[in-house]
Order: structure tokens, then C-alpha cells, then sequence
């Protein structure tokens, strides 16, 4: 989910697939958010209490990969983890490259239309046990969802967990801003429907790069691309975890455990 463009005022009135793999169960997979990925088309919006709205890129989300993907695509290092995969153009994108390559959303939508276009998805909060922890190349945080959860520390620690030692998070950040915030907001449609509140943040690069270096990161690189901005960090090369690292890579044949009984959830 992207959350890089800007905010604005709207108002409330009226106004062939291959199959692939997918698991899970998460909260706000019924809301106008699904709807736009089934669809895919907006308006579609982040909305704060207090009326602000941001508009989310759906139309892009759910076209092919642009230059500015693949710019990032072309920087992946072994096998790549796509947080919040969305509609799954960036995991479709470097499957076709050959690329092995996991997506995992929490909403069904977007795992389902992920598959649709023959990528490997799972329905999963980036917190819950995932298939090939400690041992991803790359992880992506791209279309805001450096975002996820509202605590920018506590998502660096969680996707260090998930990458090999010294492997690449390349996360998209909110352009030519010093932004840092921290909100609760509900995703919402140019009718008013909107989803249930969930926290989330938006940070600008230099934000990122304060809270990389508290939570032990390397920065080795950032750049703009048609006007969207990313920095690419280097996890620490050492494990804090007694059990030493299983040296395969997650592939696409591996199913995510599922603790919570979540049930499959076949593509459409």
C-alpha cells in the first residue's frame, strides 16, 4: 500500500491467470481497500479523525511494474521477500525474471490477485512466523509500507530478523520530506465507506536513516526515481540467534506455517 503521495481534502458525498500459493487471515481484508484491488481502480484514500485523506495509487499498484520498480527490482539481491505486496506487480515482475520471490499481505485481495498473475503469496501479518526467517537476500517495503504497524523501530527489528546476515532491505519513503509521523488511520473511498482503524507511519528518508542507525543498520544507498524516493539498508552480519542460519533460501515449494488455523485461500 502506497502512502507516498499527497495529502489532500475530498469530500464524502456520492461521487487468462496462472495459479500460485496463498495462506492466512488478517483484519482488513473486507473493506474499500479490497474492493479497489478486485476492481482496480480508485479513488482510494488513507483517512485520519480529523478528515485529512491521502490518496492511494491503486491504478499503478495494479499496472506492470514501472521504471521506477524496476530500478529497485534490478537492486534485489538473492531471494526477495515482498512486505505488502499488494496486488503483486513486484513479485510477478521478478518471478518473470527468474527471481525467487515470496509476497505476503494481510489482505485477501491482494494475495489473490498476486496469484493471478503466477507469483507466490501468503496471507500474513509481517509479524507472524514466516516461511524462510533469517534466511531472505532481500526484503522490499515499497508503496508506504515502511508504514506498517506504526512503529518504524519495531518493523527495522522484525525484517532483520527475516533477512541473512548483512542482506538488503530496500524500503520507498516519502519524498523530499523530513517527515515523521505516527497516526491511526482507515482506508476510505470517495462514497465514505472506510475500514477499520489500524496505526500506521510515514517517514522521509532522513527519519529512516535515524531510526536505521538506532536499530543497528548500514545505510548504503538512496535515490528518486519519477519523483518516489528509496533508501536501501545493510542488516547487521551477525546473527543474535543461538541456532545458526539454514544456508537454502526460501523457495516458492515452501508453505508458510500456519499457528492460527488460517484457512487456504484459493485464487480467483
Amino acid at each position: 500500500m502506497s502512502t507516498t503521495g499527497a495529502a489532500t481534502r475530498v469530500s464524502r458525498q456520492p461521487g487468462g491467470p496462472r495459479t500460485g500459493t496463498l495462506v492466512g487471515d488478517r483484519p482488513w481484508s473486507d473493506d474499500p481497500y479490497s474492493d479497489a484491488l478486485r476492481t482496480g481502480q480508485g479513488p482510494l484514500f488513507l483517512r485520519r479523525a480529523d478528515g485529512w485523506l491521502l490518496p492511494l495509487e491503486v491504478e499503478r499498484w495494479c499496472a506492470d511494474a514501472d521504471a521506477a520498480d524496476l530500478e529497485v527490482l534490478r537492486r534485489c539481491e538473492g531471494a526477495v521477500l515482498d512486505v505488502g505486496c499488494g496486488p503483486g506487480r513486484l513479485v510477478a515482475a521478478l518471478g518473470e525474471r527468474g527471481r525467487r520471490v515470496l509476497g505476503i499481505d494481510v489482505s485477501e485481495a491482494a494475495v489473490a490477485r498476486t496469484v493471478r498473475l503466477g507469483g507466490q503469496a501468503v496471507r500474513r501479518s509481517v509479524f507472524d512466523p514466516l516461511p524462510g526467517e533469517a534466511r531472505w537476500g532481500t526484503a522490499l517495503l515499497i508503496d508506504g509500507n515502511l508504514g506498517i504497524g506504526g512503529d518504524p523501530l519495531a518493523l527495522l527489528d522484525r525484517m532483520a530478523q527475516l533477512l541473512s546476515p548483512g542482506g538488503l532491505l530496500i524500503a520507498e519513503t516519502v519524498p523530499d520530506l523530513d517527515l515523521d509521523e505516527r497516526v491511526q488511520v482507515r482506508v476510505a473511498d470517495a462514497r465514505g465507506a472506510a475500514g477499520t482503524p489500524f496505526p500506521w507511519a510515514r517517514l522521509g528518508t532522513p527519519a529512516l536513516l535515524r531510526y536505521a542507525d538506532r536499530a543497528g543498520w548500514r545505510a548504503v544507498d538512496q535515490w528518486t526515481a519519477d519523483g518516489r524516493s528509496f533508501a536501501a539498508l545493510r542488516s547487521r552480519s551477525t546473527y543474535s540467534s543461538a541456532e545458526p542460519p539454514n544456508s537454502t533460501a526460501a523457495t516458492s515449494s515452501q508453505r508458510a506455517r500456519n499457528p492460527s488455523g488460517d484457512r487456504p485461500v484459493a485464487g480467483r
